[in-house]
């Protein structure tokens, strides 16, 4: 099955067991060559890889190989494209020494005090700067 529901920067996602593969449909209208050529082969790799050697690593030698030998495509595992376009919003948040950008995502669990995230150089906890109101 094959459905255009991805969203955020995301470009697509292979959901093995559902024999599904989904597509950001703003990424594919916003870069169409890139997309069938990378993005499409990327996801049907990891489906022809379940079906033949089962749960494996999800980039791992098998998938290399069918992106390399069966689509003839760099296995890589990231895209390239500009997500400008659906990229979120961001919140700043400061620490004892940088200022860091949060997801909408996680600014949320940060406010609904679901986790609270550290700054990986100090090791102090992130507060949301009075730039965001």
């Amino acid at each position: 099955m094959v459905s255009f529901t991805q969203r955020g920067k995301i470009a697509g996602t292979a959901h093995l067991q559902r024999w599904e593969v989904r597509f950001n449909p703003v990424l594919l209208a916003e870069n169409p060559d890139a997309f069938l050529n990378e993005v499409v082969p990327h996801e049907v790799a990891h489906l022809v890889v379940f079906k033949r050697f089962g749960r494996v690593r999800p980039h791992g030698r098998e998938w290399q190989v069918v992106m390399q030998e069966i689509f003839g495509v760099p296995p890589r595992t990231t895209h390239r494209m500009d997500v400008s376009s659906v990229q979120g919003a961001l919140f700043t948040y400061q620490c004892q020494c940088q200022t860091h950008q949060l997801s909408v995502r996680r600014h949320n669990k940060v406010q609904r005090g679901q986790t609270q995230y550290r700054c990986r150089r100090c090791g102090e906890a992130l507060c949301l700067t009075t730039a965001n109101s």
